[in-house]
């Protein structure tokens, strides 16, 4: 018996479109990989979280976004904490979707134990954030408005006009920013900004001790 010449070009086309479905689909899951959002955030406990909060935002430069709440039976059942409650707060590189954010949150009323954060290497685990700026000139302002210190010979020069800047939150975790300077940081050499603070620091000791005996 002969199969109708129209039947034969659909059972072909219907065929063709079921292999291209397949292969299309198998493509799609080839190139979106393993993971879902091309993002990722990072938990970590601080021993204070309002001043966290505040260092995070004022010193580092990020934005907070919206946190959430996890019941100890829920945190529990996760197998995250023993039967303690979890109140998380959010910072963002930026307010938009997927950007990379610090899960923050603390526990006051535990004694939690704090690593041994002289060096990178000095603790296994989470060594230090890496985060890549527009201007380190804005930074090295805002940490030294914030009183923060620099550690080594930091801000130190990369090549060309991008620089490294190392310091530690108020938990002792490492910062690393990188970026270039709108402002010539070179201006003054690593044994002049030294003396200044210094003096500063001197400076604000006699006030504090000037202040202190008017009362």
């Amino acid at each position: 018996m002969q199969i109708p010449r129209s039947r034969m070009i659909t059972t072909v086309l219907t065929g063709t479109l079921i292999l291209l479905t397949t292969l299309t689909s198998r493509a799609q899951e080839n190139a979106e990989g393993v993971f879902s959002r091309n993002t990722l955030e990072i938990g970590f406990v601080v021993s204070d979280l309002e001043k966290a909060a505040k260092f995070y935002t004022d010193v580092v430069g990020m934005t907070e976004i919206k946190g959430f709440t996890a019941p100890a039976e829920v945190a529990t059942k996760f197998g995250l904490t023993d039967n303690q409650a979890i109140k998380v707060r959010k910072f963002a590189l930026a307010d938009v979707k997927d950007s990379p954010a610090l899960k923050m949150m603390s526990f006051p009323k535990l004694d939690v134990a704090k690593q041994d954060q002289k060096y990178i290497h000095s603790t296994l685990g989470l060594s230090y954030l890496t985060m890549f700026v527009n201007d380190m000139g804005d930074v090295v302002a805002r940490a030294e408005k914030a009183g923060v210190k620099f550690l080594g010979e930091t801000p130190a020069k990369l090549g060309g006009n991008n620089y490294l800047s190392v310091f530690q939150d108020l938990d002792g975790n490492y910062i690393e920013l990188i970026g270039p300077a709108k402002t010539n940081l070179d201006k003054f050499s690593a044994s002049d900004i030294k003396t200044v603070r210094t003096k500063v620091a001197a400076l604000r000791k006699q006030r504090a001790k000037t202040d202190s005996e008017r009362k």
